[in-house]
């Protein structure tokens, strides 16, 4: 499966069953969660209260990779101020440390992967799909580029996907991406709408196991 990822693949379909599953989930999450993304808010602005470590914007913007193109992922912000001003864009490997999260972060937004809400917004805007591999900072695409790997520029990126559903198995991401890319590659429209729905279906089992913290 490596040797693959040295090819360089063709681009990767997004065909119209799933940008239409993409817009509809998303849109529909956004209504039913809206309850819960309030109760998120008032607990970030009130632990930013308290806690003067934790005080500054709500929203982190991170440049990101789809399909080749740089937008602006969205995230609830975990990083305490004085860290996110040395994150350098990627925020990602600070955030495993949890000396380095807010109190917010650290309770509820990492845990349970509520940070990642607002990246429906980013699904909506067609920036990224529910389902495939997640989106990297632009100098860790050029970096695996450079070795060969090039589907991250060929493929539209996802909230979630093979990878995100399965840590902890032994597998590398790289094999897992992969994968999902034969699969886009691979099935019709519908069938990789099952197959996305599969996923999704897994992804809430992960995140009500609340283990965000553990990897």
């Amino acid at each position: 499966m490596a040797s693959a990822g040295r090819r360089k693949l063709a681009a990767v379909p997004y065909p119209l069953p799933k940008r239409a599953l993409d817009k509809v989930v998303a849109a529909t999450l956004l209504v039913l969660l809206s309850p819960m993304i309030a109760l998120v808010l008032v607990a970030i602005v009130a632990d930013m209260l308290v806690m003067r470590a934790d005080r500054g914007p709500v929203f982190y913007r991170e440049p990101r990779v789809s399909r080749g193109r740089t937008f602006a992922l969205l995230k609830f912000r975990t990083l305490r101020s004085d860290t996110l001003a040395r994150a350098g864009g990627h925020a990602g490997p600070l955030e495993h440390e949890s000396a380095n999260l807010t109190w917010s972060g650290r309770r509820f937004l990492k845990p349970w992967y509520l940070d990642e809400l607002p990246q429906l917004f980013n699904v909506l805007r067609g920036d990224i799909s529910l389902v495939g591999p997640r989106p990297w900072p632009p100098e860790l695409v050029a970096r695996q580029l450079a070795n060969g790997r090039d589907y991250r520029n060929r493929i539209v990126a996802g909230l979630t996907g093979p990878a995100q559903v399965t840590k902890g198995s032994g597998q590398s991401y790289e094999d897992l991406d992969l994968q999902y890319v034969e699969a886009c590659g691979s099935l019709g429209g519908w069938a990789l709408v099952r197959y996305d729905i599969a996923i999704i279906r897994r992804t809430f089992a992960v995140m009500a196991r609340g283990e965000g913290l553990n990897y």
